[in-house]
């Protein structure tokens, strides 16, 4: 087995645009450029790319504004929350602060609250996400809100959204989800090309790019350039695969990778928002109601704040097979009560239908508890190798 030992120029690429998107954003907006910030994966980007406007990610995963957030929040609302809105509120995100519009959604209470103080310092417009997925009432609530969404883009921004326009960036957002999939599921290949950071600093960076074709191509060219050494052999060496699932992660929450790695394990997939939750299911482009194809796919979403989430155990599911998964971790933020109550359900079934070890792990944004991270990492991944 021959072990890679340098990473292709592209990857520095995604790495260089977490870290440069702040100057980034500010030349965008100087250029004229529209910006729309959302908060969650819910939000049909289509309809923003339509309108003629980037859409970017703004959740802050940084304890730096907590302190200043608990000046108006209770201190025990999960950290994803207050960071968020500490950073907005003292105006240190330059992605909120470049916003024209920021979108955000009722996915928890916490959130939706938040969101209620958010206004008094951003224009700031709020969508209903229902709470029961397959009740066919939820599916016309939910059709109902793109259309809501649709027209007040068109009148915010002065401009129409047409049929051809919306089409187009279905097809884009769709050639997107495909390449940014296909580079994940490098995962699934045995042994690893890719250590689990890589994977995720990739699909973690690509967020905070603003040329979608310039950033499928890259995700091509690196698929393409990881499954030419698969061939040859150049791949790593064989540790325990671990499935993270649970909360969004990101900045100081890599700390888990990192536990998971540095311990001798290895990340094959990550079931989250942050790469696969919102990636895995396309927008059906033959449905001739694009309303009604957006509709069905977002709200397909697998999130812990849906009732009976029946969406995350089947893909859970089928991770752990084509991942060929040795064991999950389930990561979840502190106080984030959809996520800690789903972590049951989680468990049983990992545990008790596909008996396959599970730990759940839990955390906030400091860097703290990084010491006993380590040591309960460390402890289940030796339990695998046994």
């Amino acid at each position: 087995m021959k072990v890679k030992t340098e990473l292709p120029n592209i990857f520095q690429e995604f790495n260089d645009a977490r870290r440069e998107g702040f100057l980034k954003i500010k030349e965008f907006k100087e250029e004229g450029h529209p910006v729309v910030g959302a908060y969650c994966t819910y939000i049909p980007e289509e309809f923003v790319i339509a309108v003629g406007a980037t859409m970017i990610g703004l959740c802050s995963t940084t304890e730096e504004s907590i302190d200043d957030a608990e000046e108006d929040l209770p201190r025990n609302l999960c950290p994803l929350i207050k960071s968020s809105y500490g950073m907005a509120k003292m105006d240190k995100c330059p992605y909120f602060h470049f916003s024209d519009l920021v979108v955000a959604e009722t996915t928890c209470d916490g959130k939706t609250k938040m969101y209620e103080y958010m206004t008094e310092f951003k224009k700031l417009y709020l969508m209903e996400v229902p709470r029961f997925r397959h009740q066919e009432q939820s599916r016309i609530l939910w059709y109902q809100e793109l259309i809501r969404f649709k027209e007040y883009l068109e009148d915010y921004f002065q401009k129409e959204i047409s049929d051809r326009a919306l089409d187009d960036a279905i097809d884009l957002m769709n050639r997107f989800r495909t390449a940014k999939r296909n580079f994940y599921r490098l995962g699934t290949l045995s042994p690893s090309v890719l250590s689990g950071h890589d994977i995720f600093s990739v699909c973690y960076g690509s967020g905070f790019t603003f040329n979608k074709e310039e950033t499928i191509k890259n995700f091509v060219l690196l698929t393409e350039e990881a499954l030419a050494r698969y061939e040859v052999g150049d791949t790593l060496e064989a540790r325990p695969r671990i499935l993270i699932t649970g909360c969004p992660m990101g900045g100081v929450t890599e700390k888990i990778i990192d536990a998971i790695e540095n311990n001798g394990g290895r990340v094959v997939a990550y079931e989250n928002c942050s790469v696969s939750k919102s990636v895995e299911q396309l927008v059906d482009e033959d449905e001739p109601d694009k309303v009604k194809a957006l509709a069905d796919k977002y709200l397909n979403i697998g999130c812990a704040c849906a009732s009976s989430n029946d969406t995350r155990i089947d893909l859970i599911d089928e991770m752990i097979d084509d991942y060929q998964v040795d064991g999950v971790i389930d990561m979840v933020l502190q106080n984030c009560v959809p996520f800690m109550v789903e972590s049951l359900r989680i468990k049983r079934f990992c545990q008790d239908k596909r008996e396959i070890p599970y730990m759940y792990l839990e955390t906030d944004y400091s860097q703290s508890d990084i010491g006993q991270l380590n040591t309960r990492v460390a402890a289940f991944i030796e339990m695998l190798e046994g």
